[in-house]
């Protein structure tokens, strides 16, 4: 795993050094063991390397057999030894056996078609000097970032936006409508970011830079074939083998293994297969509020899959210790509680490991939410025509919130395109224009929230419901919220993450499970837990999902009150939040009025990273991770 950065001046002018190395210097996280750079006429590639596959062979930049073709890559291709092979026989030569060489004679022999045929995470950029073109990639998930930006000069790429931040003329200036959309959805949805002017490349795309033009390009799309005419024992059987394949590919490094291990059935699923081939090292991170852990059924699966097992216990008082530098590590605010713990348990497991495996994506594959049974319980509702909802929908919001079933009446009477944001839905319309500022709601130029989801439900026609919401979380939640923190979180303590339900592979077949194999039984993702029966111990098996679940709400009544309103009076936002009514929620919330947790604390994380990029308040340099040495004494 690894961090680029690259950069073409426009003006055709040389990139200097200097530039270059301080943009990769600042994610040394992403890559303590190496770095390397290419500068060609008026580019330049920059690079920093967690060594992986190939250690001793692996530097980056890697070059063609003329040395006119150039690439940089952040990612593990897990099919390069077959995609090796196959361009050795055309007569390729190859200088290391590093998987990110193989995308470079890939592109030599496919040209931009190379994305399509490879098996994994990445972020890559391709110089060709023949050209006069850069080309790069972003994975069909979305499990690696990669950002850009634009200036009159010259055009970035790289993996963390910090990079770009240090580009000569980029601004640090707030996107006023990716603000507008995290306090939906908790993060700011693709392809904007919080910072205005810099933007995602989107998963499964890829960008050509020529002529002083960037341009992207979707090379994949996600698309769900449900087979009907199968049995619920044959996609029991296949699921078991398409995971236990990608779980096997994913072992594949030269460095120690271990997995993340919490109490549900995705976590414990992996660590079950990954034992079939080899002894594993798990890892798990809990709160000291009683009801906020799920340490002791961690422990119990760890005993019963017998690994060798480690846990962390997290305080309140760690935790906001550590903070303000994670929302650094972040780049842009995730209003996520579970983020903080997730760089915890990457903390603990860097001191054993450097590759580890966890359980991400699996229920947006096969159903997992418990929010998916909703279309079940509101199957009542789905045939009555639009005025008949209409009219359901007028007298219920009429009832008082007391009467029982008012909610039920008004999400029955809605379609799921109207009632479901995905997996967040922080503040509502109405109450969003209490948070931020009249300035905002005159000035920002923003679409509604449902013109995002509306333009992803465009191209979910004619599934069921329950697909469509699987559709929009893997387009927004998937990628905003759990693959940003994972990476992110766990590249802050320089550790590699692999996530072996998100694979090509896996949502090919797991695309093709009906819906009634997925909801179904009274649980959720039901043919996942059938398949995973023989590795689980029993109680697992049927486990609600919690993951990593963080007493923010308890927090914010004790610990935290007094930092959340000394930094709602400090921060400088006073141009686009309305500090009163946070100020509001937070004391309705401490005497017990209302559970406001989630909407402070998706306010405050917004207010902390404000302080921190924009305000520049806070100074954190390239954090240093273990050297190499130190970890292989450690793995000693």
């Amino acid at each position: 795993m690894c961090g680029i950065v690259s950069l073409y001046n426009k003006r055709k002018q040389p990139v200097h050094h200097d530039v270059i190395a301080k943009m990769a210097t600042i994610i040394t996280h992403r890559g303590p063991d190496d770095d390397g750079f290419h500068l060609d006429e008026n580019i330049a590639l920059g690079f920093r390397r967690l060594s992986i596959i190939d250690v001793s062979g692996g530097h980056q930049p890697l070059f063609n057999e003329t040395r006119d073709v150039w690439i940089i890559g952040n990612g593990e291709i897990y099919n390069y030894k077959e995609l090796q092979n196959w361009l050795k026989d055309l007569g390729h030569q190859f200088q290391t056996d590093s998987d990110i060489e193989t995308i470079l004679h890939l592109y030599e022999e496919v040209g931009f078609d190379a994305v399509k045929k490879l098996r994994g995470m990445f972020g890559f950029t391709i110089w060709d000097s023949r050209r006069k073109l850069m080309f790069g990639a972003r994975d069909h998930f979305g499990i690696k970032p990669l950002y850009y930006t634009e200036t009159p000069d010259s055009i970035g790429v790289a993996s963390e936006i910090k990079s770009l931040l240090e580009m000569p003329g980029v601004k640090r200036e707030v996107n006023r409508t990716g603000l507008y959309h995290y306090l939906t959805f908790q993060y700011v949805p693709d392809p904007e970011t919080m910072y205005a002017g810099i933007y995602r490349i989107p998963p499964a795309h890829y960008f050509v830079i020529q002529n002083d033009q960037l341009s992207l390009t979707r090379y994949w799309d996600v698309a769900f074939a449900p087979d009907e005419s199968k049995p619920f024992s044959y996609f029991v059987e296949g699921t078991r083998n398409i995971l236990l394949d990608s779980v096997d590919k994913h072992r594949m490094s030269e460095v120690p293994r271990g997995a993340f291990l919490s109490s549900g059935v995705d976590s414990s699923s992996i660590v079950g297969m990954l034992r079939t081939f080899e002894p594993v090292k798990t890892f798990s991170v809990g709160s000291d509020i009683p009801g906020y852990s799920e340490l002791e059924y961690a422990r119990r699966t760890a005993k019963y899959l017998g690994t060798e097992h480690h846990e962390l216990v997290i305080s309140a008082e760690r935790y906001m210790a550590e903070l303000p530098r994670l929302v650094w590590h972040q780049d842009e605010p995730v209003a996520d509680p579970s983020a903080i713990l997730l760089y915890f348990v990457s903390e603990l497991a860097s001191q054993h490991v450097t590759v580890v495996l966890s359980g991400e994506g699996a229920d947006e594959f096969f159903g997992g939410y418990k929010i998916y049974r909703e279309p079940q319980s509101l199957r009542m509702f789905s045939h009555l025509p639009g005025w008949a909802r209409g009219s359901i929908r007028s007298i219920a919001e009429k009832l008082p919130d007391t009467v029982k079933g008012k909610n039920f009446l008004i999400r029955g009477s809605k379609t799921v395109e109207e009632r479901f944001f995905g997996n967040a839905l922080i503040f509502s319309e109405e109450l969003k224009e209490n948070v931020v500022t009249d300035d905002i709601l005159r000035s920002a130029d923003y679409q509604s929230p449902r013109e995002i989801t509306r333009k992803i439900y465009e191209q979910a026609k004619g599934y069921d419901d329950v697909t469509k919401m699987q559709y929009l979380d893997i387009h927004t939640w998937l990628r905003g919220n759990i693959l940003m923190k994972a990476d992110k979180m766990t590249m802050a303590n320089s550790l590699e993450l692999r996530v072996p339900f998100i694979d090509p592979k896996v949502f090919e077949f797991a695309a093709t499970i009906p819906t009634k194999y997925k909801i179904a039984n009274g649980t959720t993702k039901h043919v996942l837990r059938e398949a995973m029966a023989e590795f689980l111990p029993p109680e697992i098996k049927t486990r609600p999902k919690l993951g990593f679940p963080v007493p923010t709400r308890y927090w914010l009544q004790n610990h935290f009150y007094k930092w959340a309103k000394e930094l709602i009076f400090d921060a400088k936002v006073d141009d686009l939040i309305n500090k009163a009514y946070v100020l509001y929620m937070l004391d309705e919330h401490r005497e017990g009025h209302g559970d406001y947790s989630r909407k402070i604390w998706t306010v405050l994380i917004f207010m902390l990273w404000h302080q921190i990029f924009i305000e520049q308040k806070y100074s954190f340099g390239p954090y240093m991770s273990p050297s190499v040495e130190t970890r292989k004494k450690v793995h000693q």
